[in-house]
């Protein structure tokens, strides 16, 4: 009965058995993702259950939206689902690296230094540094930037981080997942002991984790274990699926005033901002997060599981711990990256018709192919995948707002590679 479903999403009877078999190795993986997945739920509920969320709280705002008691609301859930004294939870904020960008201009100013001690961050936010030439970038309103390298193992360099530290260091910027590259994510542990050591050097540095990829993978978050700032989008992990706009930013109650006065106007901060009526799926989504979540984790775990059997290498592998819900697979030629994302896209419920094509996307230093049928453009919750078309011929995969959707972009991806004679399976 099963297979027949399969079937008809165009699933051969051997890519089918070849995944059962896999899948049926994971009970173990997938118990453990389900009890922290368990642990958040809980953890949101109780948040929405003490600001005593209402239907109220769903109600529209419009113009400059003074007084809109969903939104404040949804911001003091926020604040205690990460642990912090405030946060800043705007449709506004149009991505994670805008929310970035508000969080750094908002606490920086002209003279002081921005440390990365975890390698380049991620490409998009090149411009906002200023590490590419770009208008309106930090460095042109005299913001320096520096960074110190991982070990060739993925872990902190701490002397080279120690000696980067100078009387200009006003921020630290920690990107928690791994982006274009294959370094390891960054678990909440690894995290705390980075801050732990910034801290005991100089308190007043800020410590600001770029969270994008990671929220509720863990049972615990960056902020619980000493981040001055969190920051992510809504149309990743913690928008769970619903929220089709906006990003957050939480933390210590100065630093999101001084982001809010930088979103909005100094004088005006968090006071205005009008919801439009998004207040609801915010709520929702929030809610739905956790079990979204793990439907992606499990999807990653799943895919790492089959592609490793192929021979493949994995980041990480299917029993490694995860900390966000990007799975690497190095698939070694052009091809099979054009192929597995033809699976990907095949496998989507909008767009499933839909070729992808690599191409030169702006700020990539070679072209880009990307696969997503998305209800929300650009959502990375959702199942999508994407590489750059350069050795190893790396494709980034995350997503999937149920397990059973993710599993089948796995198995799609496989069949398009199978059909085009790139792998066998016996």
């Amino acid at each position: 009965m099963q297979y027949n479903m399969y079937s008809k999403l165009n699933i051969s009877n051997e890519v089918f058995d070849f995944c059962k078999g896999i899948e049926a190795e994971l009970t173990e993986k997938f118990k453990s993702i389900e009890n922290i997945s368990e642990y958040n739920q809980l953890k949101v509920i109780a948040a929405m259950q003490k600001n005593r969320v209402s239907d109220i709280h769903f109600a529209a705002t419009t113009g400059y939206g003074y007084n809109d008691l969903g939104r404040d609301t949804l911001e003091a859930v926020y604040a205690d689902v990460f642990n912090t004294e405030a946060a800043l939870v705007r449709p506004q904020l149009i991505s994670g690296t805008h929310a970035l960008t508000v969080a750094l201009s908002g606490n920086l100013r002209p003279g002081d230094e921005v440390l990365s001690p975890v390698g380049k961050p991620y490409d998009t936010l090149e411009g906002v540094i200023g590490i590419r030439k770009t208008p309106g970038s930090l460095a042109e309103y005299g913001i320096t930037y520096n960074q110190t390298e991982l070990t060739q193992d993925g872990g902190f360099d701490f002397d080279s981080i120690r000696k980067a530290i100078n009387k200009k260091t006003k921020l630290v910027t920690i990107q928690r997942s791994k982006g274009y590259s294959l370094r390891p994510t960054l678990s909440v542990t690894q995290i705390k002991e980075l801050i732990s050591f910034i801290k005991f050097i100089n308190p007043r540095i800020i410590c600001m984790v770029d969270n994008c990829y990671g929220e509720f993978v863990e049972k615990n978050e960056p902020s619980d274990v000493g981040a001055d700032m969190v920051v992510g989008s809504l149309i990743k992990n913690i928008g769970g699926g619903l929220a089709p706009i906006g990003g957050y930013i939480a933390g210590k109650d100065e630093y999101i005033e001084a982001a809010a006065n930088r979103l909005t106007s100094p004088g005006l901060g968090r006071e205005v901002g009008a919801t439009l009526g998004l207040n609801q799926p915010f709520f929702q989504g929030l809610f739905m997060a956790p079990e979204v979540v793990a439907g992606a984790v499990k999807g990653a775990v799943f895919t790492a599981g089959v592609f490793e059997k192929l021979g493949y290498k994995t980041f990480p592998k299917k029993d490694d711990e995860r900390y966000d819900i990007v799975q690497a697979i190095n698939l070694d030629a052009k091809e099979a990256v054009i192929a597995f994302c033809e699976g990907i896209q095949a496998a989507a419920p909008v767009d499933s018709f839909v070729s992808p094509t690599p191409w030169a996307m702006p700020g990539y230093d070679a072209e880009v192919i990307m696969a997503a049928g998305t209800f929300v453009q650009g959502s990375s919750i959702e199942l999508s995948a994407d590489a750059p078309m350069k050795p190893p011929y790396t494709v980034f995969c995350q997503g999937g707002l149920t397990f059973n959707h993710a599993k089948l972009g796995a198995m799609m991806a496989l069949e398009k590679m199978v059909s085009k004679k790139i792998v066998r399976l016996k």
